[in-house]
This record gives C-alpha cells, structure tokens and sequence, in this order.
C-alpha cells in the first residue's frame, strides 16, 4: 500500500464486532500471537502472518511500533513456494522414463504416473525458495475502518480469515453504496432503479441495478462533470474542487464472455473515442483521476466495482524521515491525506447518488450529458 512512503494501493473494509475496551494491549497480544514465521518443513508451500510495516524481519514488535495516535498500522506477509509446471512436467518425464526402463514396460497403469507426479513435486517443493509478498495495513479502530493494501481476491481470502482468527471481528467491504452506508429510503430507492443505459432509464425495465452498474455510472457521470465547468466541481457546504481524468479511461459493457472492453489513454482524439463508446452503452470501468481541493492535489486510479484505489499519490509531506515524534506525525499526516481523498470521492459518490434519484436526472442532468457527448 506504500502507507509509510510512495503511492499507495489499497481496498477498503469495515470492521464489524465489539471492540475490546482496553484495546491496545489485546492488540499487542494478538499480532504477536499471529506474527509470522518461517516454513517450519521443507513439504509446507506457503506460511503467513503479521509483521511490522516498518521492518519487515521484525515479527516481535519490539518497542510496539505499529501504531501512530489513533491509527495501527503494520503488514502480512505470505511467502510462498511455486513450481513451474514446464519444469514439473519435464521432471515427472524423466521419471516416467526411468521407470519404464527399470521395470521394461511399455506403458505405465494412471496411479504409477500419479505416483511419480506427486513425488517429483515433493522433490521439487524441498529445494524450492518460498518468495515473500507483503501487504501493508491500516487500522482505525475507532472509526471501524480498514484499509488493506491489495486487489488481489486470493490475498483477500488469507487477510481475512487472518483476521478474524486474530482478533475476533470480521471484515466487510466498505462500498459508499452498500445499505449500510445509506438510510432506507435512499437504500429502498437503490434498489428500484431500473437498468439498462443510464442515459435511457426507461430503457430496461426488466434489469435492476447492480453496484457494479450503479459504480460505473457515477464513474461515467464524474467524467462529466470534469469537464463541463472546466473541471471545477461544487458540492453543498464544501469548497470547491477540481477534478480531470488523466491519461487512461478504460469503459466496458457487458459481462463475462460477452463483455467488450475500450480503453482510451491520451487525450483529444482518443477520448473522443471513449464518449462514442458511452453512446453505445459503455460506462467507465476504471480511470485515472486528478484530484485538487484546498491546495492540495492528488493522483489515483479508481475501479468502479469495488471502489479501489490503486497507485494515489499524496501531497507531499515534510519531515517524514525524522525519528520519534516527528515520524508519527509524518504518518498521521498522510493518513489524513489519504481520509480527506476518501472522504472526498465517497462525498462525490453521494452527491451524484441524490441527483440520480431526483426528478432533475432526467430532466436536467441528461441533456446535458448528451450535449458533452456530441461535443
């Protein structure tokens, strides 16, 4: 996630569950408790478990660095040996034929291959390197908020059970369009809209919306809003901001095997080419996104479905590589940078999501949208 330095990645959860009231000593017990350690046989593929963000060897947490004010941060690691199935099959070749040679049979019966497969990978898996991946994590016990610095669903399935196990809560995704992050009615009347093309409401009565139709919408609808005031964006009660779509914008329509995909990068002609898709149907799937409110500016590429940031760089932060007082102030500061961007999007989220239910979607917002298309 590069919380401590660089541009970050991550996915967002809630945490749900009873806190401890002396929290900070459970914490410390349990990440101790699941740190990682090492393949303890040569057979084993894969081990994880937690360790520090600030030195990955460190899997004590010696001196208790892994939190800054209200804020815990620290990592899993999940090392992992992999055999190449070219060198698997031609090890598990040699064999077949040692064995055919030894015994002088022509063929060998399934189980003797399945025999021979099975021991070559053992063979294999002893001599093999486990390679390490680290995943950076940042907890806000307080606000009952997650952030896990991967997309990847497999270390999704590791992170959370891990979690669960370690410290008696579960993980749930926090999407801005989730019932949970919405009153009824707004939720109610979520759930009614129609599919279809977003431009043509009536168009598809027979579909609901799903969150991924309702992400991609306001993804399309952000693109516009971007550029109708020269990308200054104003929302009630806040100050103004501005906002572009940079370099790439990937649309798609569709799902699975039928789903066609357009991913414009540069601009002028190319995005051209991105509205002629939205015509047809397309919404933006993915876009990478500039971001500038009071002075500050931010850089991400966000993915609709999920609400996923990947590569945002902060503004910059000073002092950072200071030791003591000044470091923890250092990270407290880009985790409020990185707050203010969520709060941001998700308050962008909202904004559209109040204009889609009202009765000036259709009325005012959709030609103006088809007037950005034609231009």
């Amino acid at each position: 996630m590069g919380l401590l330095k660089g541009s970050l990645t991550f996915s967002r959860y809630r945490v749900r569950g009873d806190i401890p009231a002396e929290f900070r000593p459970f914490f410390d017990r349990q990440i101790k408790k699941y740190a990682f350690q090492e393949l303890t046989t040569s057979a084993e593929d894969r081990a994880f478990g937690w360790t520090s963000l600030e030195n990955p060897l460190d899997t004590r947490f010696e001196g208790a660095r892994y939190s800054a004010g209200d804020f815990f941060y620290f990592a899993l690691r999940v090392d992992k040996k992999s055999i190449p199935p070219a060198l698997l099959r031609l090890k598990c070749l040699e064999e077949e034929r040692k064995s055919l040679k030894d015994s002088g049979k022509k063929r060998l019966f399934r189980e003797q291959t399945k025999e021979i497969k099975e021991r070559v990978y053992l063979h294999l898996l002893t001599r093999a390197y486990p390679v390490p991946s680290f995943y950076d994590v940042l907890w806000a016990p307080s606000g009952g908020w997650l952030l896990a610095g991967s997309h990847a669903d497999k270390v999704f399935e590791i992170f959370e059970d891990l979690f669960k196990i370690s410290f008696k809560l579960r993980l749930a995704p926090c999407l801005p369009w989730d019932p949970d992050a919405l009153d009824t009615k707004t939720a109610a009347a979520v759930a009614a809209l129609e599919g279809g093309h977003f431009l043509e409401p009536g168009r598809s009565a027979a579909d609901r919306a799903d969150s991924a139709l309702l992400a991609r919408e306001f993804m399309t609808w952000l693109w516009f809003k971007s550029e109708e005031r020269d990308g200054t964006i104003s929302m009630p009660g806040q100050t103004d901001m501005s906002l572009s779509f940079e370099k790439r914008v990937v649309l798609e329509s569709g799902e699975g095997e039928y789903s066609e995909t357009v991913a414009c990068q540069g601009l002028h002609a190319d995005l051209r080419e991105g509205r002629a898709a939205i015509r047809e149907g397309k919404k933006v799937r993915e876009a990478r996104i500039r971001l500038e409110k009071d002075s500050d500016r931010w850089e991400f590429t966000l993915k609709a479905d999920r609400f996923q940031f990947q590569s945002m760089k902060l503004p910059p932060v000073g002092g950072f590589d200071e030791e003591g007082e000044e470091k923890e102030g250092g990270i407290l500061e880009r985790v409020y940078l990185v707050e203010t961007a969520l709060k941001t999007m998700d308050g962008l989220f909202d904004f559209f999501l109040k204009r889609r239910l009202s009765p000036q979607w259709v009325s005012e917002e959709i030609p103006r949208i088809k007037t950005w298309l034609k231009a």
